[in-house]
């Protein structure tokens, strides 16, 4: 028999079903896009960059399933992050923004910054001075921003900012990290709103951990036009550290 046009029209519905149902459960269990719309993790992350972020990393909560479905207790298959990891996760004031930050802080430890420098457990952490980092500013003009290289203790190094060690945020109290809880901070270290001002990330916020790049772009991503002068090509499919 010929197919008719309602059969075509049906295998049509069908595999665009399948393929929404599929996209979900990727999107839900495996990996999950995010853009970054802020520089409060420079050098790490640009404004316009976009990567996948690994759900399955700490395992899942409610806020794993789309519009944070209340369908789980508290966590499940969970895995205990590790120090330096980037993470992804809703911001406790409200539960419901996404934030990226990077965990410095596990639970138990004692967080404190003096004079711009992070200290755990009473110990500071170990920053060398590199190059600094360039960005283009208006008409031609260049700024450049001291960089660090910051290495934890469990010896995972990444590249942090700090304009000045005086800031408003360069000295703090000491912090304890509650059970179930972490400290988070972004590498823009004057300019990042993280634990230093809303406090501990809930294990159970935890969305996942950041992966790679996948696209990067100066500029607005819908204009497709412009994409020849405004990608980023050296960023497209970086990992993160």
């Amino acid at each position: 028999m010929k197919p008719t046009k309602s059969d075509g029209i049906m295998d049509t519905i069908k595999t665009v079903f399948y393929a929404v149902v599929i996209a979900i459960l990727v999107r839900t269990f495996a990996y999950e896009p995010f853009n970054i719309p802020s520089g409060s993790m420079k050098p790490t992350l640009l404004i316009g960059d976009y990567l996948f972020v690994s759900k399955f990393s700490y395992g899942y909560s409610k806020y794993s399933l789309p519009f944070s479905l209340p369908l789980i207790g508290d966590r499940i298959f969970f895995t205990e992050p590790e120090r330096g990891d980037v993470v992804v996760f809703k911001w406790p004031q409200d539960n419901k923004t996404d934030y990226i930050k990077r965990l410095v802080g596990l639970p138990g430890d004692r967080i404190q910054v003096v004079n711009g420098i992070l200290h755990i457990n009473g110990e500071p952490v170990v920053r060398e001075g590199i190059d600094d980092f360039v960005t283009e500013g208006y008409a031609g003009t260049f700024l450049r921003t001291p960089q660090y290289a910051e290495t934890l203790p469990n010896g995972a190094v990444h590249n942090i900012l700090e304009e000045t060690d005086n800031g408003s945020l360069d000295n703090t109290p000491v912090r304890v990290v509650p059970e179930g809880h972490y400290f988070g901070m972004g590498d823009n270290r004057d300019h990042s709103n993280d634990s230093r001002v809303f406090g501990f990330i809930p294990a159970k916020n935890l969305v996942g951990r950041a992966e790679f790049l996948f696209f990067s772009v100066d500029g607005k991503a819908w204009e497709i036009w412009k994409w020849p002068n405004t990608v980023r090509f050296s960023r497209l499919f970086q990992g993160l550290e």
